[in-house]
């Protein structure tokens, strides 16, 4: 086969492929909304010092923005996470690191897709905000961003993820700007 035939086979493939991905950000306004069982954000420590009771605290602001700003799309419904689930979940390997636990859970749960987040700590002034959405569903990942952010405080913690959510997440730029 010619290499211009291999490339535009190729290209086809790509954009079939491409065709075939489902964002959860893309889903019609006019639709369900799709339920999300949140697990939360985890701090990932790189740095020398232990976790300070101020950034576990962030941790838990930047999972209230979260939740506050993608229910405010109208397309996500966060479903409950029962005590007992949450104990299994805490109990076990990280999520995102345990080999698809996190599907499974989202199958307790009954949720269209899961999702969480990291803070990787590699130092006061260096961190890295991630979150992941997976499809219960199809097990796929749906959603993958990262943000690199400076500085170690509140301001700069929920900058981070605001930035993220306004520039990765089509229809929010709205809700940001209120």
């Amino acid at each position: 086969m010619p290499k211009s035939r291999r490339r535009l086979l190729f290209l086809w493939v790509v954009l079939g492929t491409m065709a075939t991905f489902t964002s959860p950000f893309t889903a019609n306004a006019k639709s369900k909304p799709q339920k999300v069982a949140f697990i939360g954000f985890r701090i990932i420590n790189d740095a020398l010092e232990p976790i300070s009771n101020a950034e576990k605290m962030r941790a838990r602001l930047l999972d209230k923005i979260l939740i506050e700003k993608l229910e405010a799309t109208g397309r996500f419904q966060f479903v409950t996470i029962p005590e007992s689930i949450s104990a299994q979940i805490n109990a076990g390997p990280f999520i995102g690191e345990c080999n698809g636990c996190e599907i499974d859970y989202g199958r307790k749960l009954k949720a269209d897709l899961i999702a969480w987040g990291t803070v990787q700590k590699v130092s006061n002034l260096i961190l890295n905000l991630n979150v992941y959405i997976a499809s219960v569903h199809s097990g796929q990942m749906t959603y993958i961003k990262s943000v690199d952010i400076r500085g170690n405080n509140d301001r700069s913690w929920t900058k981070g993820l605001k930035w993220m959510l306004k520039h990765y997440m089509p229809g929010q730029e709205e809700q940001n700007s209120q």
